[in-house]
């Protein structure tokens, strides 16, 4: 300790302000390497007990007892599986009630935060904005509007939904593996499983999804959702990631080039609980959004390439063209219901003096907590202290 105050009295004898701030800077770069350090390191190592610990501290977390594959009005009731309760599944696991709150979000009704626009890029046959907002609970939500020239909402209906042709065309480099749990031939309602590549200080995550898509003329709502499946038993890797919400409607849209109807609007809905503090998945969000998303529109030629071939279309195409008809009386129905809005914002304003702080905060609570070895109270301790401050600092 005394060496370092010797050192910060020597900083201050500097002649000028702009040569303290470099010896200043010089100074704290050891600490922004060992926090940084320590978070990587942190995540690539983390214990088995921090997830004991969070539902140790809160008990209320842990999802409860579900019914095979489903998710809805009954899958509160756990009951013992049965071929019947497999086959109502099906239904359940996308319903009309997630049909509504997809309208409302695509409406602005749903009564959320409010829209914080954070990205707008653009490629010759593509433009992409992208908003985020924060709830009093819960992850970050992003929205985001990509417009496709010469694209009908029909091919686009199809491209997302062909899992075979992500990895094979690998626009979408994060899926590992796929897996159809049930599907419906009726509604077009699928349960798949998920493997999804995460970042080296990362292990992989598991998705059970269920998936179902209603038609209205050439709008399309294509609703997948993580829901819970006692038919796929845990396992520590991958980790399951339980909250998961990826929608998005297709229209068609205007081309930017003629004014004609020949462009197709993709609008998506996605937040996830990954277990990863959110700030720091704030932060790998705004970085890689545009690198992920700009390989979209390369997979997405290939693909429409490939279907003039007259190539077979996958299981996965198929029953995405098995779509649940609604008119749009019934969407206006849903508009109605709702008095809630929301609200759009041009851009996002960046405090970056408090963002780095907050940052900074995380990064050291993760190094101390996975560096410390004093028992469970200890690192209770740790993150309690940051949670409070980082609650402080919201507010402020």
């Amino acid at each position: 300790m005394a060496l370092i105050l010797e050192a910060l009295v020597e900083i201050s004898r500097k002649p000028n302000f702009a040569d303290v701030a470099v010896e200043l800077a010089m100074f704290a770069a050891p600490l922004w390497i060992a926090v940084l350090a320590g978070l990587l390191l942190g995540w690539a190592w983390r214990p088995g007990w921090a997830a004991g610990l969070v539902r140790a501290l809160n008990p209320d977390s842990a999802p409860p007892p579900q019914p095979s594959c489903s998710a809805g009005p009954d899958s509160s009731v756990a009951t013992a599986p049965t071929k019947a309760d497999g086959d109502r599944s099906e239904k359940l696991a996308v319903t009309e009630e997630d049909l509504e709150h997809l309208c409302r979000l695509v409406e602005v009704t749903d009564g959320g935060p409010v829209w914080h626009k954070m990205m707008d890029k653009s490629l010759p046959n593509m433009r992409y904005l992208a908003w985020r907002r924060d709830p009093e609970t819960g992850p970050p939500q992003y929205r985001s509007s990509t417009v496709y020239e010469d694209a009908t909402p029909e091919i686009l209906r199809d491209f997302f939904w062909d899992d075979e042709f992500r990895i094979k065309n690998g626009w979408d480099d994060m899926l590992l593996q796929h897996t159809t749990l049930k599907e419906c031939p009726t509604t077009g309602t699928m349960v798949v499983q998920w493997v999804r590549k995460f970042p080296f200080f990362c292990s992989d995550r598991e998705y059970i999804i269920g998936r179902r898509i209603w038609e209205s003329g050439r709008t399309y709502y294509c609703i997948t959702k993580g829901i819970p499946c006692l038919d796929v038993p845990r396992r520590n890797k991958p980790r399951r990631v339980d909250l998961y919400y990826s929608s998005w409607c297709i229209r068609p849209a205007e081309s930017k080039r003629d004014g004609q109807m020949t462009a197709c609007e993709v609008l998506l809905f996605h937040h996830e609980d990954m277990g990863i503090p959110w700030e720091i998945a704030k932060l790998g969000v705004r970085q890689g959004m545009w690198g992920c998303v700009k390989k979209i529109e390369p997979g997405l030629r290939a693909y429409q390439a490939a279907r003039r071939t007259n190539e077979p279309p996958s299981r996965f195409v198929f029953m995405a063209q098995i779509n649940s008809k609604i008119d749009a009386e019934q969407l206006r129905s849903f508009e109605i219901s709702s008095d809630a809005s929301a609200e759009i914002v041009e851009a996002e304003k960046q405090n970056l003096a408090c963002s780095i702080p907050k940052i900074l905060l995380v990064g050291g609570a993760v190094a101390m907590a996975y560096t410390l070895d004093h028992g469970l109270l200890t690192k209770a301790v740790i993150f309690g202290v940051v949670r409070r401050f980082a609650k402080i600092g919201k507010r402020l």
